[in-house]
């Protein structure tokens, strides 16, 4: 079996929360196959999980209520179900690199349990529901607004992917893939900001900075998409 990792500074860091009590975010990460069954409700991320759901839906909810004040029920329901579902959940979690942090059982592990969009989508929710009781729905709240913003469309839909649909723009104009260049990394290794660069065909590149390289790519694909009038509105 897996050890529990203790101390989760970079993941703290993309979160922009630091943990009054640890333990909630150790027991956040830890998923039922690292703890022996009699002990897996109160040490696994169960009940966490069981509990960020519902914080989660409460504050979608509630962005998507103020930002589209013109939609109808049925619109809102559809924009909150598509925000929500496990693997939107699970890509948000790939973002912040959530997967290198989730303790494992070694059969769990060995079947690749860290990218498995179900396992990512629980855990993910769990830790949201760890940080609503360490800090209340404040930190909760402005954490779940920033992560899950970004993949809310113009129109109160999901937004897709933007490297997935830059890269399908690109193929059907005959293009090779875009190309992702880190440009640069400043800041210390706890709280690092990436610099990246998209450069397609003849296009002019783009730059776009995050807390890791998956979230600089996905804003400098966003901001190409913005750019070309593929996409509506300003990029994340």
């Amino acid at each position: 079996m897996s050890q529990r990792n203790r101390g989760h500074a970079k993941l703290e860091a993309r979160l922009g929360y630091k943990f009054a009590d640890p333990e909630l975010l150790d027991k956040a990460l830890t998923h039922s196959s690292a703890i022996a069954p009699a002990k897996r409700v109160l040490q696994s991320y169960q009940r966490l999980e069981f509990l960020g759901d519902r914080v989660l839906g409460l504050v979608v909810a509630d962005m998507i209520y103020r930002r589209f004040p013109k939609a109808t029920e049925g619109d809102l329901s559809r924009s909150l179900n598509a925000l929500v579902r496990k693997e939107t959940c699970a890509a948000i979690a790939r973002e912040i690199d959530l997967g290198d942090e989730i303790v494992l059982g070694d059969s769990e592990a060995r079947t690749g349990g860290a990218d498995k969009d179900a396992i990512l989508g629980d855990a993910i929710e769990a830790v949201l529901g760890a940080v609503y009781i360490d800090g209340g729905l404040g930190p909760a709240f402005a954490i779940i607004e920033r992560l899950f913003g970004e993949h809310m469309g113009q129109s109160g839909s999901e937004r897709a992917d933007a490297k997935t649909t830059l890269q399908e723009w690109a193929q059907g104009r005959g293009l090779e893939p875009p190309v992702y260049t880190q440009v640069e990394r400043r800041g210390p290794d706890h709280a690092p900001e990436f610099t990246i660069s998209v450069k397609l065909g003849e296009y002019a590149p783009l730059t776009a900075t995050g807390p890791n390289k998956k979230i600089a790519e996905h804003k400098a694909a966003e901001a190409f998409l913005v750019r070309e009038k593929v996409w509506e509105g300003a990029a994340s």
